[in-house]
This record gives structure tokens, sequence and C-alpha cells, in this order.
């Protein structure tokens, strides 16, 4: 497989690319943070999960497919903030708002539902910090130049996802949320997962994780 870095330099385009050092450097941050999250907070994941399979009656975590680094498919495990439901749900978040149980808007509001995603990022499907994973027929679909943020693997949060923090909500006051989605949220996504790529640095991505904490 190509290296997605390659494709952008075509054209004669020149970008500061994430070394080797640096790869090495956010894997180890994130296999020391993802070690020490879920030895701190394993009870508490076990708390929403019960609450979450008292409540919709269901296994309290939700696994979804998800696009993960170079376009492969992954497993993404999150505590379950929704009703199940028997019909195929929207990719659009603010498509499925009536479906929120009670308990799950308490645990978006904290990000308690992120937490089982540490596991992701111990077995190296996810990082703590990058381009959040979409389900398929978004990042999976990109080309040329913008495949170079498959050279990332998605995270739990990022600098797009600090921006659109508010998405769903943004999405259900327009009058078309697909096609504000695709046209105008999707494409701004792309390139600011590809400048985090090109201007990636430790000290960023504590940074992130920082203003997700707090924010």
């Amino acid at each position: 497989m190509s290296d997605p870095a390659d494709a952008y330099r075509s054209g004669k385009i020149m970008v500061n690319t994430m070394t080797r050092f640096d790869l090495f450097l956010k894997r180890s941050f994130d296999l020391l943070v993802a070690i020490l999250g879920l030895a701190l907070t394993w009870p508490l994941i076990g708390v929403c999960w019960l609450i979450a399979a008292i409540e919709t009656r269901s296994n309290g975590f939700f696994i979804q497919q998800r696009v993960g680094r170079h376009g492969r498919i992954i497993r993404v495990c999150k505590i379950k903030t929704m009703y199940a439901s028997d019909s195929k749900r929207s990719p659009l978040a603010s498509d499925n708002l009536s479906s929120i149980t009670r308990s799950g808007a308490v645990f978006r509001k904290y990000k308690l539902d992120e937490l089982p995603q540490l596991f992701n990022v111990l077995i190296g499907d996810m990082s703590l910090v990058g381009p959040r994973p979409d389900v398929p027929g978004y990042a999976d679909k990109l080309t040329g130049g913008d495949r170079l943020i498959l050279s990332l693997r998605p995270g739990i949060t990022g600098p797009a996802s600090i921006k659109y923090k508010n998405e769903e909500q943004m999405l259900a006051s327009v009058d078309d949320p697909r096609w504000y989605n695709d046209k105008v949220i999707w494409p701004d996504k792309v390139s600011i997962n590809k400048e985090y790529f090109r201007n990636y640095s430790l000290v960023r991505d504590i940074k992130y994780i920082f203003q997700t904490l707090l924010g």
C-alpha cells in the first residue's frame, strides 16, 4: 500500500510530515496514558456500562465499525447512549437525537461514553489525538492528497473534534443537514486534519487533550 503522504507530495507540493521518531513518541504516549487511564477509570466505565445496560435493556457497550488507519475497518467501543433501533441509523448524529437516552445525554456531555475507546488506543486501533474515526463512506472515500490523513490512527479527540464539539446541534439547526455536513463540515475537517498531520507535536496533542477535558 502506498504512503498517503506520497500522494500529497504529487504535484510538487512538499509538506512537513511526521517522522519515525514522532510516530514512536506518539504511540509511546498513547500507551502510557491508555494504561494509566484504564487503571484509574475502569470502575467508572463499569458503572456507566451498567447504567446504559439497564436503561437500554441491552449490552451497555456500543460497538461499531469505523474507518481506521490506512482505511482499514476497526471496531470502536463506546458506552451506549441510544435506545436500540430495528432500522439502520443515519450516519449524521443530528438525525438520531431523539434516540438518545437520559443517561446517554449525561455521558455525552461529560465525554464518559468515550472512555472505553482507551481499549482501542491500547491495542493500537486508535490514538488519543487524531481524526475522529468515521463510519464507512467518508474517510475511506478520500482521494489524492486528502488521503494523507489516513496515515494517522483515528483519535478520541483532535482539533477537528474540538472545533465541532457541538456538531449535532449545528446540523440540527440547518435546513439540509446532510448537504451542510458533506459540503461544509466534512471538507473543513479534512483540511484541519491534514494541517494536524503537517504540524504534529506532542505538546499540541497534550493541549488538545486538556482542551477536551476542560471543554
